[in-house]
């Protein structure tokens, strides 16, 4: 006699078909256990800096021996740093890259008491972030003040100088990297599954049965993508610059300055999309190979947040990545009135990626 139907073997025979398919599946681990790994990872080590970095200069001469100097220090993410002379100190204040200049000098009251006046020089560049650094300041003085016996009068005086000069916004920060992330998706993504498609329907190969050259095919391609990005650039730039006030120093020069700077970018970042193209075996694999090309990108490169919020083990990486010069050149440009010749230690990394991304597409590009 025949054993009756079971449903409940048949569903598990279909759960366990479709728990391997899944594990064969590229995508669906990378999307699923990768990404969200590395973004607990990349957010964790944020987390764990304790706020924001703060980047403070200690003016020669200053009383460094003292209780106030020797806080400052135990905190990790207030970080003393020194600069070879005056001048290179200045224009790293203007800029905004870092909080300010401390000057502590020692006082003594006519009981005898010491206590500290502390000169603190910093700009509206740095405005954001001297507005949390100011109550840290107030707060370490403040428990100075209660460790001390018999509550003397307070133990430092703060006297903060502030000067104007140009500002500089979060967008001045953040469309660079916005730009940057654009152009990056769109040379590895749209390259890949392009050339990828093209040759599963045979495209090229009819291509090949006419007079056009395989260098013209790759050149029209090519082409198309670029003026297309460039475009998109253009809006992306324009709807920051008039909505948002994103800073154009040199106005118009600026601007095509950082046409150019794309298209220099635009052309390296193809460059993976070919690679990501001929080693992809199927459409599903694109999307895992192109995202281990651009994620540690997007995340490590200076595109949302600055890489000095990320332990100093990790910074060397994100210093080789080319989405880190790009986005480096586009703010010294955009901001700070850089020209392109200023730039070209930014640029020639770009460009050694390139060649070094080419010389690998060329090799195994595959036509079908």
């Amino acid at each position: 006699m025949s054993k009756p139907y079971s449903q409940t073997r048949a569903m598990l025979a279909i759960t366990k078909a479709s728990f391997r398919a899944i594990l064969k599946s590229p995508s669906a681990v990378i999307f699923s256990v990768f990404f969200p790994l590395i973004f607990i990872l990349v957010f964790g080590f944020i987390g764990n800096g304790g706020g924001p970095l703060y980047k403070i200069a200690i003016t020669p001469g200053s009383d460094t021996s003292n209780a106030i100097f020797d806080s400052l220090k135990q905190f990790r993410n207030i970080r003393i740093v020194s600069f070879k002379d005056s001048t290179s100190l200045e224009s790293e204040l203007v800029k905004g890259r870092i909080t300010g200049v401390l000057n502590i000098q020692k006082n003594k009251d006519l009981s005898g008491n010491s206590n500290y006046s502390l000169f603190f020089n910093t700009t509206t560049a740095s405005a954001d972030k001297f507005s949390t650094f100011l109550p840290l300041l107030e707060n370490i003085i403040s428990k100075i003040d209660k460790n001390r016996p018999n509550n003397p009068p307070s133990t430092a005086q703060i006297i903060p100088t502030i000067r104007q000069v140009r500002e500089y916004r979060t967008i001045d920060f953040i469309l660079p990297g916005q730009l940057g992330f654009s152009l990056l998706s769109s040379g590895v993504f749209g390259v890949a599954f392009l050339f990828f498609n093209l040759r599963q329907q045979l495209v090229i190969k009819r291509f090949f049965a006419t007079p056009v050259s395989k260098t013209s095919i790759v050149l029209g391609e090519g082409l198309s993508r670029v003026i297309f990005q460039l475009i998109t650039a253009i809006i992306i730039i324009g709807i920051g610059h008039f909505l948002f006030h994103f800073t154009l120093v040199h106005g118009w020069i600026t601007f095509l300055e950082i046409m150019v700077l794309s298209f220099i970018a635009l052309l390296v970042f193809m460059g993976f999309g070919f690679i990501v193209s001929s080693i992809s075996k199927t459409e599903s694999s694109i999307p895992p190979f192109a995202n281990v090309i651009t994620l540690p990108q997007f995340l490590l490169a200076g595109t949302f947040f600055s890489i000095e919020v990320f332990p100093q083990w990790l910074q060397p990486f994100c210093k080789i990545l080319p989405l880190t010069y790009f986005n480096d050149a586009m703010r010294k440009i955009a901001f700070e009135g850089a020209h392109l010749t200023d730039c070209w230690q930014q640029i020639g990394v770009l460009l050694l990626w390139g060649l070094v991304v080419y010389s690998t597409a060329i090799k195994i590009f595959r036509w079908e």
